[in-house]
């Protein structure tokens, strides 16, 4: 290891510090925040496919001609995530694919020998591996969280393959070398975790209690959002996945220039460390209580230099902003795909 963050190993109890709200606003008002009953699972039977060094497990749903919309999870979080958005898409003509990311629900590793890696040019690169094995020219992408930063990327890096994008939190798109450098206190603490998986304690930490860890995430970073138990079992499930502790403590440590990643993906992290622009038709969202590390739409607008809009999605809305506001954000990946 080049270097160690143990001092703020420390934080581990303190709850994150939310930051300022956008200073932008599309005047959408979003659905309440209130606790609410869990929604149905909508997926029916998922499919699978290889796909790269992946066999990904896949929700589908609309008809199969259709536009393309491809919808990203992130982290500690799943599919479901996208339940009520999915269903909204698929009822306006879209062919609908969610799949699960490696080391979450069904999706595994062909090979027992194949690195788990979680670099963000390994994840990026397994949406375009999906897309090829579903022979899929283009297609629409959706994301947050780790699913917004892959949408990034592969928006950056394979323009041709992307018809307009809907990224939460906007330009999430990063390098080692940019992850050296300090922040300020308070933003700091709100990376207690990343920190704390830098340590073999923290990897037997979440090891152990994964679960629990995984809804404390939730809560810190959708304070407002009064989920249910129903509706956190449901996602926690993909937590289970063989895979899950190795991917997770790997895309940390990757970050902090802790971890190696492979060298068949040091080319792209080298495109990628240049922050290449967005050029695809893009609608930033951001929900005006995400508790979350996330960085304020005046420090990314100039990274993308095509068709662009910022939306603050007003509420409570939290981190998990297609859950929280699935008809907010429906409507972005519609209005999207017009821009």
């Amino acid at each position: 290891m080049k270097r160690t963050h143990l001092a703020l190993a420390a934080t581990l109890a303190l709850s994150l510090t939310g930051l300022a709200s956008a200073a932008y606003a599309d005047g959408q008002p979003a659905p309440p925040s209130a606790s609410q009953a869990v929604s149905p699972d909508p997926w029916g039977a998922l499919k699978h496919v290889h796909a790269g060094v992946l066999d990904v497990a896949y929700a589908e749903m609309g008809p199969a001609n259709g536009p393309v919309v491809i919808l990203l999870h992130g982290w500690p979080y799943d599919i479901h995530s996208y339940a009520d958005v999915a269903p909204a898409l698929a009822a306006k003509g879209y062919r609908v694919l969610v799949p699960y990311a490696r080391g979450y629900g069904d999706t595994r590793f062909l090979s027992d020998s194949t690195m788990r890696n979680a670099e963000p040019a390994a994840l990026a690169q397994d949406v375009i591996d999906f897309m090829d094995a579903l022979h899929i020219q283009r297609a629409e992408l959706g994301g947050f969280d780790w699913g917004a930063r892959s949408a990034d990327i592969v928006a950056a890096l394979w323009p041709e393959r992307v018809t307009s994008l809907v990224t939460v939190s906007g330009y999430l798109i990063g390098s080692q070398e940019s992850g050296k450098a300090p922040l300020p206190p308070k933003a700091e603490l709100q990376w207690w975790y990343q920190y704390y998986f830098t340590t073999e304690r923290g990897r037997l930490g979440y090891e152990q209690y994964h679960h629990d860890f995984a809804k404390l995430i939730w809560q810190q970073a959708s304070p407002k959002w009064n989920f249910d138990d129903a509706t956190f079992e449901r996602s926690a499930a993909a937590l289970n996945n063989p895979d899950q502790v190795a991917i997770t403590i790997h895309n940390y440590r990757w970050r902090l220039d802790l971890a190696n990643g492979e060298a068949k993906y040091a080319p792209l992290e080298k495109r990628l460390a240049q922050f290449p622009a967005i050029t695809v038709p893009t609608i930033a969202l951001e929900g005006d209580a995400n508790g979350a590390p996330h960085p304020q739409p005046e420090t990314y607008a100039k990274h993308f230099t095509g068709k662009y809009q910022f939306r603050l999605i007003t509420g409570g809305v939290g981190h998990d902003l297609p859950q929280e506001a699935p008809q907010a954000f429906t409507q972005a990946v519609i209005d999207a795909d017009h821009l």
